[in-house]
């Protein structure tokens, strides 16, 4: 019984994220990825941070393999790293693992004390154009 391969994965720079090739690389389309569990330890008191991650991006060559994504994200769970940073710091890595056309990245925060923040940062390819 003959099995179906699923798409080529390839290994990027960045440990853990996994790439694989753009399906339709002569077409713009957005890719949107939601997060909802995202944890990660404040550095100032060590106390659990809970978060989301929204990722919209619009594909060059690669795409972004999911499993590895969630492993990635993951790795944060025990790091005492601020908000600000570790938007930051994700969007530099996704962009450094496929290369996109355009990529933003909103972490939205969990209410502490009576305070919620929410962190966006975009990358855009200078040589290309934003969808819409």
């Amino acid at each position: 019984m003959a099995t179906k391969k699923g798409p080529s994965l390839s290994k990027t720079r960045v440990p853990i994220l996994e790439i694989f090739a753009n399906p339709h690389p002569g077409r713009s389309y957005e890719i949107e990825i939601q997060a909802p569990e995202f944890t990660s330890v404040c550095p100032q008191t060590g106390q659990p941070d809970f978060g989301s991650m929204l990722i919209r991006y619009i594909p060059a060559a690669s795409c972004i393999e999911l499993k590895s994504l969630k492993l990635y994200l993951q790795q944060y769970r025990n790091q005492g790293i601020y908000y600000e940073d570790i938007t930051n710091r994700i969007l530099n890595d996704l962009v450094k693992a496929c290369s996109p056309q355009w990529l933003l990245l909103t972490s939205s925060w969990t209410p502490r004390g009576g305070i919620s923040s929410k962190i966006t940062v975009e990358y855009l390819d200078k040589k290309r154009k934003r969808l819409g």
